[in-house]
């Protein structure tokens, strides 16, 4: 069965996926160097507090520079902010074509004009606010202190099967307001009979949250949230620095898609989790993680797990963990993903070989390889001893 790769709609990413990475510390004193000398370092300062840019203006998205500050040159660190985002900006610039920034620049346009005439029906969405959003045990983990927080997050994760994280997270009410919230927003498309882009290629049900204006609440989703548990249980797939997202809502039924293909997602990380409404069948199936060159690989009996959704829980995996969805057979099931991107994890992952450690497949052909070493030492260690005795 091949596996198809899960990608967004014809619009653009949030972020450019590529930046210049090196091993060099930069130049000058708190100065951004000339053009030719931009830099960033290979490892993060993972001590480091990034500044906010979510006030500025800007052409790439604010969580992007957030999350490549930490990589900056150590002289570039300390310096102000406006330094550091004119630096981060220009290599940001250097690295994403023309045609790119063109196509962004339309989706901007695109979404300012469903902003400005869409009307929210609950506008309470559209800003995050936690205690209305999240389960109480959810909301526990992270009130935790700093010291003891990443123990209390693992306290209320389950893991069926390796990689795959289920927990408690969001209230039946904010389930029923962001399904209400959905429908409306798709009244109103029908309606003005407005022509809207689909979550993705494999959908052809569903909605871009982002697109009508919940980009703000979905950024402090990941940024605030499911990075840090990423960065406990992914950081073999850049979880410490997830800066860009794809939030949208997928929905399954008789009359609308019915069930999901054998594929990846366009992620580091995958969110997903179901909001209702009633619904018989729809269960996820896994089928182990690979990389590339791997993704059609055969699976193996350890790596075969299915997961029966329930609203309000949540399952989070690696976007390389290759699944589907079984056909939702009575009801209408509706559920909420967020695909989690690091746009730096993508860009190292071209220079470090070991990056894929995470492929389940590359796994096996390591240990075999190893396997194979040891017998073999063993077998010329037997022959010389052999040598000896006689």
């Amino acid at each position: 069965m091949a596996v198809e790769r899960g990608k967004d709609s014809s619009l653009p990413p949030t972020s450019p996926a590529h930046v210049i990475v090196t091993n060099g510390n930069g130049n000058g004193a708190g100065l951004a160097p000339s053009n030719a000398n931009y830099r960033l370092r290979l490892n993060p300062n993972q001590d480091h507090r990034a500044d906010n840019y979510d006030d500025l203006g800007m052409e790439f998205t604010p969580l992007l520079f957030s999350s490549l500050e930490r990589y900056l040159p150590p002289n570039l660190l300390d310096v102000s902010r406006d330094t550091k985002y004119k630096y981060m900006r220009d290599i940001l610039r250097r690295y994403s074509t023309e045609g790119e920034r063109t196509r962004e620049q339309k989706h901007k346009e695109y979404r300012q004009k469903i902003v400005s005439n869409y009307q929210p029906l609950y506008r309470e969405l559209y800003t995050m606010n936690p205690s209305m959003f999240f389960v109480q045990s959810f909301l526990k983990a992270f009130n935790a202190n700093e010291k003891n927080k990443d123990d209390s997050i693992k306290s209320i994760m389950s893991e069926p099967a390796p990689g795959v994280y289920t927990f408690d997270m969001l209230q039946p009410r904010f389930c029923e307001m962001l399904l209400s919230e959905v429908e409306n927003f798709e009244k109103w498309v029908h309606e003005t009979k407005f022509r809207i882009m689909r979550p993705n290629t494999m959908n052809k049900f569903g909605a871009v949250l982002d697109d009508f204006g919940m980009q703000g609440t979905l950024d402090k989703l990941m940024e605030d949230f499911i990075r840090h548990i990423s960065k406990i249980f992914f950081p073999d797939v850049g979880g410490f620095s997830l800066d860009s997202h794809h939030g949208f809502v997928v929905e399954y039924g008789m009359d609308r898609d019915v069930e999901l293909g054998f594929h990846v997602d366009d992620s580091e990380v995958t969110l997903n989790v179901c909001l209702g409404k009633q619904f018989t069948g729809g269960e996820l199936f896994f089928r182990g993680v690979r990389c590339e060159k791997h993704v059609n690989s055969e699976t193996h009996p350890e790596e075969i797990f299915d997961y029966s959704h329930a609203p309000g829980r949540a399952i989070l995996h690696r976007g390389r963990h290759r699944h589907g969805a079984r056909a939702t057979t009575s009801g209408h099931r509706i559920n909420l993903l967020l695909w989690c991107r690091s746009s730096v994890f993508r860009e190292l992952k071209k220079h470090k070989k070991e990056f894929i450690n995470f492929c389940g497949e590359c796994k096996r052909e390591k240990k075999g390889r190893l396997l194979h070493s040891v017998a073999a030492r063993k077998k010329e260690l037997l022959v010389g001893e052999g040598d000896i005795a006689s």
